[in-house]
């Protein structure tokens, strides 16, 4: 399960140079897919094989002196609710100032687990007792760094990914989690109550990670299903600059905790920029996906209204053209349990191994249909292919000439595998690699 892991402090102690350094140079990017879109806000990164997603609350830095007091206090907060490990940056040169304590006052009432990271630390062993005043901000781990020269962080960093939860020995069985994404008037609540209401036995409430967010775990068909409901997100961001990034913070969360998501859209909107960000989030996570568009009975409809209205929400979002649209409505239950039954269809779809003698089988097929295009005069041959991993399905072929294969080649070869063997709702990774490489190390 990914983490989040938010950057915190007052203006001008160089938490976005942090940032800058980490998604830069000692962290890898994972995800980084084009097409989606993301802001300098958020980065999916990875240290010591543990992913989280990165979060720089420097892009809330106030630029009007009379509200700076209050501006800082609204970021800090915001990150601080969502966030699974707090680096707490503050200027080794300066030493504690007043804004320090307010937000490390904050930081100890919500209980989280913070590393207070004395920045500007050039030389530590000149400088190595700046950084003792600074336990006196209440947290055990403090460490020394330069975020400008990329001292110290990789020990930082360790700091973060061991405070991370473990959640290997869970004794709940939370069965299929699903997250319920979207708008507030998009219906996830009423959606959320028909699940839980209608011929369900509830077998508990239990807090989520954040602060409003409920998982419900229920029993279905004689299986346990949690779901995971992100309501009330606007309702608890008060100051409107935050909204949106309160709102993808939580999403972010959900799709990381989730096994299948479900994006729900207002029959009366379909997708705004909001939904195509959240859309693109589910896609960059690499998770199962339902497109369930709410409100049904509320359409005047044609016989050729669900064409109509896949074929709308598909062009809007064609990265997402894997994902199965189901018409609902969740104010009266109509089609409200096919979710689930889809759920399950999906979630084995993601686990689908194909075996490689098949797999070579239905590649011979598909280029007797559609050879591989030569390019740059050079003729490119596709010689074997093989299934590398599961959730999602990851196919390496192996060719002679790789570089050369075009993109729409790729797509054409994806089109195939679905066409052959389902993945319906899945995401698929498709990796070419040199004929002698080693299975998926590109």
């Amino acid at each position: 399960m990914s983490q989040i892991v938010a950057v915190v402090g007052r203006p001008n102690v160089g938490k976005s140079t942090l940032f800058n350094k980490l998604i830069g140079d000692r962290v890898s990017i994972v995800n980084n897919e084009p097409g989606v879109t993301r802001d300098r806000l958020y980065r999916e990164v990875k240290w010591l094989d543990k992913k989280f997603t990165l979060v720089d609350t420097g892009g809330l830095e106030p630029r009007n002196n009379e509200f700076m007091m209050s501006k800082i206090r609204e970021q800090a907060k915001v990150a601080i609710d969502e966030a699974n490990v707090i680096i707490f940056v503050v200027d080794g040169k300066v030493g504690i100032t007043g804004l320090d304590e307010e937000i490390a006052e904050i930081l100890r009432k919500k209980d989280k687990k913070v590393i207070v990271a004395v920045n500007k630390i050039d030389n530590y062993m000149k400088e190595k007792d700046n950084i003792l005043e600074f336990y006196a901000l209440g947290f055990y781990d403090v460490v020394a760094i330069s975020a400008e020269h990329k001292v110290n962080l990789g020990d930082m960093l360790d700091l973060v990914v061991e405070k991370f939860e473990d959640n290997k020995f869970k004794t709940i069985d939370e069965g299929l989690k699903i997250a319920v994404l979207g708008r507030p008037n998009a219906g996830k609540s009423s959606l959320v109550n028909k699940i839980l209401n209608k011929e369900r036995n509830i077998v508990s409430d239990i807090a989520g990670t954040t602060r409003d967010s409920i998982d419900s775990q229920f029993m279905y068909n004689g299986m346990p299903y949690t779901i995971i409901d992100t309501a009330g997100i606007r309702k608890k961001s008060k100051i409107d600059d935050n909204v949106e990034y309160y709102s993808i913070l939580r999403a972010i969360k959900a799709i990381n905790r989730a096994d299948v998501c479900v994006l729900m859209l207002d029959v009366n909107e379909l997708l705004t920029e909001q939904d195509k960000k959240v859309a693109g989030l589910i896609y960059e996570a690499k998770k199962p996906i339902i497109i369930a568009i709410n409100k049904w009975d509320m359409l005047e409809k044609t016989n050729n209204s669900v064409k109509e209205y896949t074929e709308k929400v598909k062009a809007e979002i064609p990265f997402l053209a894997y994902a199965p649209v189901i018409t609902i409505s969740a104010l009266n239950g109509k089609r409200v349990n096919e979710i689930l039954d889809l759920a399950d269809k999906i979630i084995n779809e993601y686990s689908k191994k194909i075996s490689t003698g098949v797999l070579n089988q239905v590649l011979s097929d598909m280029i007797a249909q559609n050879p591989v295009p030569t390019r740059k005069g050079r003729a490119v041959k596709i010689n074997y292919a093989t299934q590398v991993g599961i959730e999602p399905p990851k196919f390496v072929f192996f060719s002679n000439n790789p570089e050369l294969i075009h993109f729409s080649y790729a797509r054409y070869i994806e089109n195939k595998l679905r066409e052959y063997f389902g993945f319906d709702g899945s995401p698929i990774e498709i990796v070419f690699n040199k004929k002698n490489d080693s299975f998926g190390s590109k």
